[in-house]
C-alpha cells in the first residue's frame, strides 16, 4: 500500500503545481482593470463612475456567471472546465481591438465582461480543487500558497499594465487630447489584451498537456448538482457575503489607488509612476499569503483572519481622515492584510457548509459579485465629494463586516471537527 499512497501524494503535489498557474493567470488578469480604469477615464473623458463600469463589468459575471460555472463543473469535471473557461477568456480578449477600432467603450465593457466570464469558471473549479488536493487539514495553508501566485499575477499586471497604458498617446509629458493620441493610447489597449489573450492561450495548451495528471489526483466527480443546492446551508450563505465584503473592498481600493496617489494633495505623482505603485498594494497582498501559509499552519484561521480584518477596518479609517504621504503608504499597506482573507474566507466556509463542495464553491463565487458593486458607491461618493478619500468609508464598513464572519468562525467548529469529537 506504501507504494500506490506515495504514488497518489506525488500525483497530488504535480496537479497542485499545474493549478497554482491558474491562479497567477487571473490574478494578472484582474489587477489590469485598475491601470484600465485611469486610462478610459482619460482616452474616453468618464467621470470616476463611468470609469468604475470596467470593474462592474467584470464583477457583475461572476454573479450572473457562478452559479452555471458550478453546473459546467459538475459535468465537464476538472481539466475540461479549466480549458474551456481559458478558451473563453481568449475569445474576450479578441473582442478588444474590435471594440477599441470603432472608438466603442461599451465594447471594452462586453469584452470584460466575457473575460471574466472565463475567469468565473475557472475560479470555480480551481478553488475547491485545491482544497481538496491533500490534507483536508492543510486546506488553508494549501490554498494561501495558491493565493500567493495569485498576488504574484496582481502584482506584475499593475505594473507592466501601467507600462502599457499609461504611456505615450493622451498621458505623454504635456500632450493634449487629440485623434492621434487618442488613437494611439487606443492601440496600447489593444497592445495590452492581445498578449493577455497569447498569454491565456499558452496556459491552455500547458493544461491539455497536464489535464491526465489533473484528472488522476482530481477527487472524484459529483453528479450533477444545483448551485441552489448552497442556499439551505446557512455558512454558504454567510460565507458568500463575506466573500461579497471582501472582494468589494479589495476592489474599491485597488481601483481608486492610480488616481488617488497621483492626487495633489496625496503624492501628486506622474500618472505612470502612480499606476506602477499599485503594485505594492498587490504586492503586500503576495507577501502576506507566503507568511500567511506559514502562520495557518500555526494558528486557527479564524483568529489569523481576524486579526487581519480590525488591521485593514482601521488603515481605511486613516486614509479617509488624513492626506499626504501618511495616507499613501497606509493604503498601500491594506494589501498586506488583505492577503489572506479571500482563501481564508473560502476554505472556513467550506469546512462548515452542509451543502455540496461544487454548490458552496459556486455561490461563494458569486460572492464575487461584490467586486461590482461595492466600487460603484464608492465612486458615487467621490464624485458626489469631488475627491476621493471620503470613498475609503466603503472598505472600512466592509472590513468590519469581515471582523464579525472571522469571530463566527472561531466560535463554531468546522464539521471535520465536530466529527471528530462526536466519534471520541
Amino acid at each position: 500500500m506504501t507504494v500506490p499512497d506515495a504514488g497518489k501524494r506525488q500525483g497530488a503535489g504535480l496537479a497542485f503545481a499545474y493549478v497554482t498557474t491558474l491562479f497567477f493567470a487571473w490574478g494578472f488578469a484582474t489587477s489590469l482593470i485598475d491601470p484600465l480604469i485611469a486610462a478610459v477615464k482619460r482616452v474616453f473623458d468618464l467621470n470616476n463612475a463611468e470609469a468604475f463600469l470596467t470593474t462592474f463589468a467584470w464583477f457583475i459575471a461572476y454573479g450572473l456567471m457562478s452559479l452555471p460555472a458550478a453546473s459546467v463543473l459538475s459535468k465537464l469535471g476538472y481539466s475540461r472546465s479549466i480549458i474551456g473557461a481559458l478558451i473563453v477568456m481568449v475569445a474576450g480578449c479578441l473582442i478588444v481591438p474590435a471594440a477599441t477600432a470603432a472608438d466603442w467603450y461599451p465594447g471594452v465593457l462586453i469584452a470584460l465582461f466575457v473575460i471574466a466570464s472565463g475567469v468565473t469558471l475557472l475560479q470555480v473549479a480551481a478553488n475547491p480543487l485545491v482544497a481538496e488536493l491533500g490534507n483536508p487539514k492543510g486546506a488553508s495553508s494549501r490554498l494561501n500558497l495558491s493565493q500567493a501566485f495569485n498576488s504574484l499575477g496582481t502584482t506584475v499586471g499593475p505594473w507592466l499594465g501601467s507600462h502599457v497604458l499609461l504611456t505615450g498617446g493622451v498621458f505623454a509629458a504635456g500632450a493634449v487630447v487629440t485623434a492621434a493620441t487618442r488613437t494611439q493610447s487606443l492601440r496600447s489597449i489593444d497592445m495590452a489584451f492581445l498578449g493577455m489573450g497569447a498569454f491565456f492561450a499558452l496556459i491552455a495548451v500547458f493544461i491539455f498537456t497536464a489535464r491526465k495528471k489533473i484528472n488522476a489526483a482530481a477527487p472524484e466527480s459529483h453528479n450533477a448538482v444545483s448551485p441552489l443546492k448552497a442556499l439551505s446551508s446557512p455558512w454558504a450563505v454567510f460565507g458568500a457575503l463575506a466573500i461579497f465584503l471582501y472582494v468589494g473592498s479589495e476592489v474599491a481600493i485597488g481601483g481608486m489607488l492610480t488616481n488617488f496617489l497621483e492626487s495633489p494633495d496625496i503624492l501628486n505623482a506622474p500618472i505612470e509612476t502612480a499606476g506602477k505603485m499599485v503594485a505594492l498594494y498587490w504586492g503586500g497582498a503576495m507577501v502576506g499569503r507566503f507568511i500567511g501559509s506559514a502562520v495557518l499552519t500555526k494558528v486557527r484561521p479564524g483568529i489569523v483572519l481576524a486579526c487581519c480584518t480590525v488591521a485593514a477596518a482601521v488603515l481605511c479609517l486613516t486614509v479617509s481622515q488624513i492626506g499626504g504621504p501618511t495616507a499613501a503608504y497606509a493604503v498601500l499597506s491594506i494589501g498586506l492584510f488583505n492577503s489572506i482573507m479571500f482563501p481564508t474566507i473560502f476554505t472556513l466556509t467550506l469546512e462548515r457548509s452542509t451543502a455540496p463542495t461544487s454548490a458552496t464553491s459556486g455561490l461563494l463565487v458569486f460572492g464575487i459579485i461584490g467586486g461590482a458593486l461595492l466600487p460603484q458607491v464608492a465612486a458615487h461618493i467621490a464624485d458626489a465629494a469631488g475627491k476621493l478619500q471620503p470613498a475609503f468609508i466603503v472598505p472600512m464598513l466592509g472590513y468590519v463586516g469581515l471582523t464579525i464572519f472571522a469571530i463566527g468562525c472561531i466560535r463554531t467548529k468546522a464539521r471535520t471537527e465536530v466529527t471528530s469529537t462526536a466519534s471520541h
